[in-house]
Parts: C-alpha cells; sequence; structure tokens
C-alpha cells in the first residue's frame, strides 16, 4: 500500500467513525437544542471522550498528533450528518497559538488537560463591541503587577464563554499611543476563567443561532506571568499566525453544511410528487442543486489546497482565506437553492432546513466577514491599494 493509499484508507476511517458518532445524536438532538436555545453538551462530551478535539494536540502531551486535514475532515462530516460543530471547533483551533508559540512548561502544563477533555479551551477572547475587527483598537487592559497581569475591560461575540474553563486572551499592555506600530503592545494570555470567576461577568447574548454567545466583563481578573503567551507586546502576531487554521476548518464546516443542502434537496426532489411527476424533474428545481454542487466541490479544492500547504508548514495565507470566502458563498448559494426545493416545507421546523439554513448564513459574516477576505486579497495578493 502507497502512502497515499493509506492516508486516503486513514482519512475514510475517520469520516465513518465520526458518522456512526453522529448517528447517536439525530437531527432531532440538534433540532430539540435550537428550540431550547441549549448548548449540545452532550455531544461535546461525547466528542471529547473519543479523542476527536484533540487531534491537533502532539501526542507527547496526550493529543493524536493529526493534521488540519484530519481536523478539516472531522468538522466536514458533523456539518454534513446534520449536526453543529461550531459548539467544539474552537478547542482546535485556539490552542494553535499556545502550541506555536507557548514554552515548553507551558505545553506540558496545560495542553494535557485539554487533550483528556479535563479542561475546555473553547473560549477566545478578541472581538470588543467599539473595537469590532479592528483589533488593534481594543481597549481590554492587563496592567502587570508583579508575578500576574490585572485584566479590565470588555469582550463581546465571546462564544462558549459559559462552557469553558480556559479563554485565550487578547489584551493591550501598553497603550496604543505609546507604541511605533499599532500592532505592538497586545499581549496573549491563558486565562483560568473558573479561578478568576468572580472578577468576570459572562452575559449571554439572545442571538439567532451559536446559543453560546456571550459578552464577557473583566473586572481585575488575574492572570499569572507564567500564562503569558511568548514575548509581551507581540500577541497580535501570535493570533494573526492561527487565523489560517481557522479559516481552514470554518471552511470545512461550510462544505459540510453545503453538502447537507445537496443530500437533503436531491433526495426531496426525487421523491416529491406535483403534477404527477418528481419536481426533480424540473430544470428550475434541478439545475440550481447541479450548480450548488459543482460549486461546493469547486471549493472544497481550495480547502483541501490550503490544508496540505498548511500541513507541509508552508504559507497559506492566500489559500485559507479563498477557501473560507468560497466554500461559505457556495454553501448559502446551496442553501437557497434546498430552501427552494423545498418550498414551504422548508420553513417547518420538522424538515431542518431553515435550521441548517440559519447556520450557513454565519460564515457569510464570522469569524470574519467576507468582505475583509476580499479586501486581503486584493491589497496582499493582487497588490491593490488597501481599502480602508
Amino acid at each position: 500500500m502507497t502512502m497515499v493509499e493509506e492516508k486516503n484508507q486513514n482519512h475514510e476511517l475517520i469520516r465513518k467513525s465520526i458518522q456512526n458518532l453522529c448517528k447517536k445524536f439525530p437531527e432531532s438532538y440538534w433540532s430539540e437544542l435550537d428550540e431550547k436555545k441549549a448548548y449540545p453538551e452532550e455531544f461535546i462530551q461525547s466528542l471529547t471522550e473519543d479523542g476527536w478535539l484533540s487531534v491537533l494536540i502532539p501526542e507527547e502531551y496526550g493529543g493524536t498528533g493529526l493534521g488540519i486535514t484530519e481536523a478539516g475532515i472531522i468538522l466536514e462530516e458533523i456539518n454534513r450528518s446534520g449536526g453543529n460543530s461550531g459548539a467544539g471547533h474552537a478547542q482546535m483551533y485556539t490552542m494553535g497559538a499556545l502550541l506555536r508559540h507557548g514554552n515548553e512548561e507551558q505545553k506540558k502544563r496545560i495542553l494535557p488537560d485539554i487533550a483528556s477533555g479535563a479542561k475546555r479551551l473553547q473560549a477566545f477572547g478578541i472581538t470588543e463591541p467599539t473595537a469590532g475587527s479592528d483589533t488593534t483598537s481594543i481597549t481590554t487592559t492587563a496592567e502587570r503587577k508583579g508575578d500576574y497581569y490585572e485584566i479590565h475591560g470588555q469582550k463581546i461575540w465571546t462564544s462558549r464563554a459559559e462552557y469553558s474553563d480556559l479563554m485565550l486572551l487578547l489584551a493591550r499592555t501598553t497603550p496604543k499611543d505609546q507604541v511605533s506600530k499599532k500592532t505592538d503592545g497586545l499581549s496573549l494570555f491563558v486565562l483560568d476563567m473558573k479561578d478568576q470567576a468572580d472578577k468576570i461577568d459572562i452575559r449571554p447574548i439572545n442571538t439567532m443561532i451559536n446559543h453560546a454567545t456571550t459578552e464577557v466583563f473583566f473586572e481585575g481578573a488575574k492572570v499569572p506571568v507564567e500564562n503569558l503567551i511568548g514575548e509581551e507586546g507581540k500577541g497580535f502576531r501570535y493570533v494573526l499566525s492561527g487565523m489560517n487554521a481557522e479559516r481552514i476548518l470554518i471552511a470545512s464546516e461550510s462544505v459540510g453544511d453545503g453538502m447537507y443542502f445537496i443530500d437533503k434537496a436531491v433526495n426531496y426532489a426525487n421523491e416529491r410528487v406535483v403534477f404527477n411527476r418528481p419536481i426533480g424533474k424540473n430544470q428550475g428545481v434541478q439545475f440550481p442543486i447541479s450548480e450548488s454542487y459543482m460549486d461546493i466541490q469547486a471549493a472544497k479544492l481550495m480547502r483541501d489546497r490550503a490544508a496540505t500547504l498548511f500541513d507541509a508548514g508552508e504559507k497559506c495565507a492566500e489559500e485559507a482565506n479563498m477557501a473560507k470566502y468560497l466554500t461559505s458563498e457556495a454553501t448559502w448559494k446551496a442553501a437557497n437553492a434546498a430552501m427552494t426545493t423545498f418550498g414551504g416545507y422548508g420553513f417547518a421546523t420538522e424538515y431542518n432546513i431553515e435550521r441548517k439554513f440559519k447556520e450557513a448564513r454565519l460564515y457569510i459574516v464570522a469569524p470574519v466577514t467576507n468582505n475583509l477576505v476580499l479586501s486581503y486579497i486584493g491589497q496582499h495578493v493582487l497588490s491593490l491599494p488597501r481599502s480602508f
């Protein structure tokens, strides 16, 4: 067996394993959670126990030591099954900054607990109400006081904060008006949220989807100096270095969502009979589904390309950003094709199309809006003037 054949066999094994796990959590499970606006605790626990959320952690720290390609396959299959891997995906990529820029002591102290499920690192504290996508304008501060930093400020759109033990937190350690570059003076920390619970106020935000979204207020929370990732003041570049992984994994979820819509639309178009013929015979139904399928398959190739480059340790910012953009746009097109195929029934909760329709829309704007991806490609790939 060649290396390529062995790799393909392993990937197929991962797909089947995830499919079998997801059978324990049918669409009725997800619909009930959506109705209650609840967090999929049982599902995340199963993923954790089976080791799927720790695949990117090296074996020496208790993980599986697999690549972003395999992580993407896991998330893709979860979403294709009708589930929502967004409830746990951050545990995969949030730890990337620790893996790349943390010291050996930090890795040995923190990663094994994450790998075993003893602690969850699902909260990513970056965005703030007044800064939005302009990360360099955040105002949350981390003031050094001896052997710890004291945190004051606010974060918003912080997913899963209520269900996370640890948070990867970006805060300003040097005022913006005292640095030569606006990207300097920001530092990255691992904050123990449980240990500092009395100094952290987590407030849920009522949202259309992603029902674990919060805003977080820090009122003197303490972070030990040994929980500073890398060098003080260089946190912004550490965060940026993890964005490629995030883009690729989000693209994988979009691929899964897209194929979910295709699967559902094809089955319904073959079964639904109107005017004594299956509606799939009508080109007005058939062609949008076919177009969406081709778009998703093309976008998937870019995802695969980005993942391959990432796993090889090569530059992949261009490919990762394009993968996120192309997959999310193709999937939104597929979502609309599925909704049109189902007609009025697409709006009925029992068919699950409306639930997944809402979920698919998220990745047009998050975790980075597609307009910023277009700006990135224009400026950094095509050498056009900065657009903002």
